[in-house]
């Protein structure tokens, strides 16, 4: 960890707020949207780093030709620096590459293609993208004399392959490996350069936001740590987008990532929904993962999880630690006081309500009207027998199903859907609780989405689909029904699939807010 205090301001950018930030990787990454001041802030930051007594190597994004004259001079005085690149150019294109005195004293590259049989002026024959791998060698390979060198690159992946920017940046951390005093900036677009190993990288990353000041990770606790290190492998390039934009939604799997990517040019909110993506990340817990990490560098990233998020997993603990849906608890105290006394015992009400403490309940009043449907056996309406059809096959599959997610889930979507069939059918004290359930559910749903996290309320996107009928969870053949949902999806114009998904598309409205 290297130490240098920084401090920036951009008033026309971010107004009176300033970037602080003291703890530096060997390696750190400058990200976000266009616009949001990446390359402004950098130059701070190399003011500041030059007075720390570093010295600066800012490679711009708008290469000239000094910066190919720089070069050359590098290549033609070190004459170590110009065999690695000789040795590192020729490996990577398979072609022999070699610097040659030309007329007038100009050093060029030439480049021999051995199974052609031919030679030619690398400046005049190759793309840009060989030129640009070049100039940006000489500058990693060209100042490893200097002990305290900080080397700032603007959008080092101009005009690079994917393979190229993942090769470079590999060289960047043997190079940083093998220079602990050395210091390194990317002002980045590319997902190929967020190299996230271990978590300690995530020190390293500044994200820059439109109209407000950048953030960063300082620390994160030994928790944190630990999850990151378990989650970090699974963090692919597709996952890496979330970085370059704070508008990204993630949601858990591919068939919810294809269907609201589908919707969101129906969205009302043009310009909330210009610039954001929907992310699959493959997994409940994982979405909790990304919040924490959204969360912790300051992004505003929007969640879309089904119903059973509320019920079991890693979201579930940061919605009810993040400080937003306690504050909106803590606003809505006097106005909900008379529902609470219904709920809590005096000891309870002396304390503080958390958005737990209210989940908790909602689970207790859950089993015992799942206890009851489940022991139903008599026919009372199509409706209200899928409903205990479900709840019996989960009792007769599990030992103590009322502990499980999909149990609460199922419990909770009836009592959502079918309230009136079952408050006649209910004796009166579990008729009387249906009230309770959705009053507490409407009150977390909305402490949810202070924290923006959107909960499919129907239970998971599969409940939305207009192609197939689905009742309650977990559902079965889902690939077979979402295949048949897209396809009537390309089939439709906007204002189709704004009357077919009107539910969906008021969540999408909100998270695009």
């Amino acid at each position: 960890m290297i130490e240098v205090n920084v401090k920036a301001k951009i008033p026309f950018l971010w107004g009176k707020a300033s970037f602080e930030k003291n703890n530096w990787s060997n390696v750190n990454l400058i990200v976000g949207p266009n616009g949001s001041g990446k390359t402004l802030l950098s130059e701070q930051i190399a003011e500041q780093f030059n007075a720390a007594g570093y010295d600066i190597n800012f490679l711009r994004a708008e290469r000239c030709s000094d910066d190919d004259l720089q070069a050359m001079k590098v290549i033609r005085e070190d004459q170590d620096v110009r065999q690695k690149i000789e040795d590192v150019l020729s490996n990577m294109f398979a072609k022999s590459i070699r610097f040659e005195e030309a007329p007038g004293g100009r050093l060029v590259a030439i480049v021999v293609n051995k199974a052609r049989g031919v030679e030619y002026n690398l400046r005049q024959g190759e793309c840009h993208g060989l030129k640009e791998i070049l100039t940006l060698l000489v500058a990693l390979y060209g100042n490893q004399s200097k002990k305290k060198n900080c080397l700032i690159l603007d959008e080092p992946e101009l005009h690079l392959h994917p393979q190229f920017q993942q090769f470079f940046m590999n060289e960047i951390r043997k190079a940083s490996a093998a220079e602990p005093m050395r210091v390194f900036f990317l002002i980045t677009h590319s997902p190929y350069f967020i190299d996230l190993s271990f978590p300690e990288d995530l020190i390293g990353v500044v994200a820059c936001h439109v109209n407000r000041a950048p953030t960063s990770i300082d620390s994160f606790s030994d928790n944190d740590e630990q999850l990151f290190r378990r989650f970090l492998p699974r963090f692919n390039t597709y996952h890496k987008q979330f970085f370059f934009s704070d508008r990204q939604i993630f949601v858990e799997g591919y068939t919810d990532q294809q269907i609201f990517t589908r919707l969101l040019s129906c969205v009302d909110n043009k310009i909330g929904s210009a610039g954001t993506g929907v992310i699959d990340v493959g997994g409940k817990d994982e979405l909790g993962v990304f919040f924490k990490v959204c969360s912790l560098l300051g992004t505003d990233g929007r969640i879309i999880t089904d119903l059973d998020s509320l019920f079991c997993g890693k979201l579930r603990e940061e919605i009810c630690s993040d400080s937003r849906t306690q504050e909106f608890l803590d606003a809505q105290r006097e106005k909900q006081d008379g529902f609470y006394t219904s709920l809590f015992t005096k000891k309870e009400l002396s304390k503080k309500i958390t958005l737990e403490k209210l989940i908790v309940r909602l689970e207790r009043y859950l089993s015992a009207l799942g206890e009851f449907l489940g022991a139903i056996n008599f026919p009372v309406n199509p409706q209200i027998d899928i409903l205990v059809e479900k709840i019996k096959i989960l009792y007769s599959k599990y030992d103590n199903p009322e502990n499980m997610d999909t149990y609460k889930t199922v419990v909770l979507m009836g009592s959502i859907l079918e309230r009136q069939s079952l408050s006649e059918l209910l004796p009166l004290p579990l008729a009387a609780s249906l009230g309770q359930i959705i009053n507490l559910a409407n009150l977390i749903f909305a402490a949810s989405e202070c924290a923006r996290v959107y909960i499919l309320r129907r239970g998971c996107i599969e409940h939305y689909y207009t192609q197939s009928e689905v009742h309650y969870m977990p559902v079965s053949s889902k690939d077979r029904i979402f295949h048949y949902e897209i396809e009537f999806m390309l089939d439709q114009n906007s204002a189709r699939l704004k009357k077919s998904y009107e539910e969906l598309l008021v969540i999408l409205n909100k998270a695009c807010s």
